[in-house]
């Protein structure tokens, strides 16, 4: 087991709160529920992770470009919820060191994840979280490491086959080109309200990944784009482990016919479609804190997904619905083992 270095940083700790004036209504501190950040080593080099909470263990598992911080309104919201929070700059990004050469698979970003959940003394399983590329590798974890994870939540995740239909004919995510990702990326930062949450942290997270591993950057994309996790699908629908996929009705990075095949594989899982794009979580953290609350136990609360998505619809205008049609296979699956890019 690697050596814990754990030091929480002044950035991010909890801010004293507010002394109450009296007789005003109490208003929750949220700051009270953001992530303290750590440093650690794992496999003997430097780890950086945020952690909060006292509940069951959430592992949240990032998206490509991006890191753990810039997540931390939305999960000072699943924090609030109950839940113990652990969430690790994935190797390469953040700050934690790149993964070995030959371990630059989803497979071993899996494996890896085993490796921090015991240096941080994590025996019981968790709910593991991934938004994005952060799903895949939470689909490999979870079929890999089966004893490790009691519940997978999906959220605009990689891992379905399909990208989109053309002329009738269902295309596969091997059929992409690069720079149909490139043109539809605009797109997810729209409308203003929305660009000026997510624009911010696109440029102070993913800009000085880039700059700092420009390598882990890239082979990490090629990985995400490549990505067909439709077997590991099929294995946790067979084993029964409790899955909650989330989608942003405005995706174009990951395509309806993407999140519907994901839900065909895994054979009617719980989904929810919530109004929003590829980054609606760090868009509208409270959306997603307000359905997490009843993820979080997964098996105690799952079922009131659909009663919370009806709440935010005629509150908020979100449109919220249990997947409903079944994707169609593609004509070309281009899937190999392993998913690796």
């Amino acid at each position: 087991m690697a050596r814990s270095q754990a030091a929480a940083h002044e950035e991010g700790a909890p801010a004293p709160a507010p002394t109450p004036v009296p007789g005003a209504e109490a208003v929750p501190d949220r700051r009270a529920s953001w992530l303290a950040w750590k440093s650690i080593e794992v496999d003997g080099a430097t780890t950086a992770y945020g952690e909060a909470g006292t509940g069951r263990p959430v592992l949240f598992l990032h998206g490509w470009g991006l890191d753990h911080k810039a997540y931390k309104r939305a999960l000072a919201r699943l924090v609030a919820a109950g839940a113990r929070v652990l969430a690790p700059a994935l190797p390469g990004f953040g700050g934690s060191a790149p993964i070995a050469s030959d371990q630059c698979t989803i497979e071993g970003f899996g494996n890896w994840l085993t490796r921090f959940l015991d240096t941080v003394g994590v025996e019981e399983p968790v709910v593991a979280v991934g938004h994005s590329f952060g799903g895949g590798v939470a689909i490999r974890f979870a079929h890999d490491h089966p004893t490790r994870v009691r519940g997978l939540v999906l959220v605009n995740s990689i891992g379905a086959s399909a990208w989109s239909t053309h002329d009738d004919v269902l295309r596969s995510m091997a059929q992409r080109p690069l720079w149909d990702w490139g043109i539809h990326f605009p797109a997810d930062l729209w409308p203003l309200r929305q660009a000026r949450r997510v624009l911010p942290v696109i440029i102070g997270e993913a800009l000085p990944n880039l700059a700092r591993d420009p390598r882990s950057f890239l082979r990490v994309a090629g990985l995400a784009r490549h990505a067909d996790l439709t077997g590991e699908l099929d294995e946790l629908k067979r084993r029964r482990l409790p899955v909650v996929v989330l989608w942003g009705n405005r995706d174009r990075l990951v395509t309806r016919e993407s999140f519907e095949e994901m839900c065909s594989v895994l054979g009617g899982p719980h989904a929810v479609t919530v109004a929003g794009t590829h980054a609606w979580l760090i868009a509208d953290p409270d959306a997603f804190g307000e359905i997490m609350t009843n993820v979080v136990g997964l098996g105690a609360g799952v079922h009131e997904l659909d009663t919370v998505a009806g709440r935010r619809r005629s509150s908020r205008s979100t449109r919220s619905s249990r997947s409903t049609r079944p994707a169609r296979r593609p004509a070309e699956s281009g899937r190999g083992p392993g998913a690796a890019g």
